[in-house]
C-alpha cells in the first residue's frame, strides 16, 4: 500500500462500500442502462487494443475486466480493500486475459510513472472527492500518467440526480430525504446522515458545466461531455423495460438522442467528460 497523498476518504464512504453491494449494482434497477451506455461511450473514443488502460477507483472490476477481455492491458486501483479483493477474484475468472495489476491506492497519488498509459478511467473518484481542489489533484495525476494524446474518461453525478430519484420513488415526502435533496440542489454537497444505503453516501454532485471546466483546468483538451443514461433511469419500471429487447432499445435510443444536448445533460444520473492530454506543441 502506498502512503496517502491526502487524508483518506471519510469513514462513511468506506462503510457504505463495505456493505459489499457495489459488485451487483450494475445488474440491478437502472444499473444495466448505466453500464451499457458507459461501455458504448468508452468504445466511441478508446484507441484500438492492446492499449494500456488504468481504471482508477475501478471498484470490483466491472469495466476493467470488460476492457481486459477485449484485449486491453488494464491496471486497476481502488481505495477499498474489499473492492481490490473482488477485482482480483474477477480477474482470476479471466485466466487468458487477466488484469495486469490490481492494487490499493489513491486517485490523488498514483503509484505509476509519468506518461505510461494510454487511457485513464475516473469513473468514481471525482464524486467522492468533495472539494474541487482535490478533484483537480486527481485529474492532474491522470494527466501525469497519461501519454501525449492519451484520454481521460471523467464521470460525475448530476446535481439533479437525487431530485429525480426522489421524485420517481416518491421519497420527496420524507423530511430527511427532502432535506438531503435541498442541500444537493443548493450546494452540490450530498450528505446522508441517515446512513440508508439506497440514499448513497458522501459525494459531490456536479452541475453540467462544472465537470468539463475541472477537466480543462487540469490541463486536458475537452473532447466532449455527454449525459450517460438520459431520462430512462428515472422510470419506475426501468428494469422490466430493460429485460424486453424492444424496451431496451428504446431506453438506449432515448439516452443517445439527448446525450449532447446542453439543456438536458443534468437529466442523466451520470455525466461523462472525455479529455485528451495535448500532443506536443498543442494546448
Amino acid at each position: 500500500m502506498i502512503p496517502w497523498a491526502r487524508p483518506p476518504l471519510p469513514p462513511e464512504i468506506h462503510a457504505h462500500y463495505a456493505e459489499a453491494r457495489e459488485a451487483e449494482r450494475l445488474s440491478l434497477g437502472h444499473g444495466p442502462l448505466e453500464a451499457e451506455r458507459t461501455r458504448e461511450l468508452l468504445l466511441r473514443h478508446l484507441p484500438p487494443a492492446p492499449g494500456i488502460a488504468l481504471d482508477v477507483g475501478g471498484g470490483p472490476g466491472a469495466y476493467a475486466c470488460w476492457l481486459a477481455a477485449r484485449g486491453y492491458v488494464v491496471h486497476l486501483v481502488d481505495s477499498m480493500p474489499l473492492h481490490v479483493e473482488q477485482a482480483r477474484q474477477a480477474s482470476a475468472r479471466l485466466p487468458d486475459q487477466p488484469l495486469a495489476s490490481v492494487r490499493l491506492g489513491d486517485a490523488r497519488r498514483l503509484a505509476m510513472s509519468d506518461a505510461c498509459v494510454d487511457t485513464v478511467l475516473l469513473m468514481g473518484p471525482l464524486y467522492h472527492l468533495t472539494e474541487r481542489s482535490e478533484r483537480i489533484v486527481a485529474l492532474r495525476e491522470a494527466w501525469r500518467v497519461l501519454r501525449r494524446g492519451g484520454l481521460v474518461f471523467a464521470v460525475g453525478i448530476s446535481r439533479f440526480a437525487s431530485l429525480f430519484s426522489g421524485l420517481a420513488s416518491g421519497l420527496l415526502g420524507d423530511p430527511d430525504a427532502a432535506t438531503i435533496v435541498a442541500d444537493d440542489l443548493r450546494i452540490g454537497q450530498h450528505r446522508n446522515p441517515t446512513l440508508r444505503h439506497e440514499w448513497f453516501t458522501t459525494a459531490y454532485f456536479h452541475r453540467p458545466e462544472e465537470l468539463p471546466a475541472e477537466v480543462q483546468e487540469a490541463g486536458f483538451e475537452v473532447v466532449e461531455t455527454v449525459g450517460v443514461e438520459g431520462l430512462g433511469w428515472t422510470l419506475p419500471d426501468v428494469a422490466a423495460r430493460w429485460a424486453n429487447p424492444i424496451g431496451r432499445e428504446h431506453l438506449l435510443m432515448a439516452a443517445r438522442a439527448v446525450e449532447r444536448e446542453p439543456s438536458l445533460l443534468g437529466v442523466s444520473a451520470h455525466m461523462m467528460t472525455v479529455g485528451r492530454r495535448p500532443e506536443p506543441g498543442m494546448r
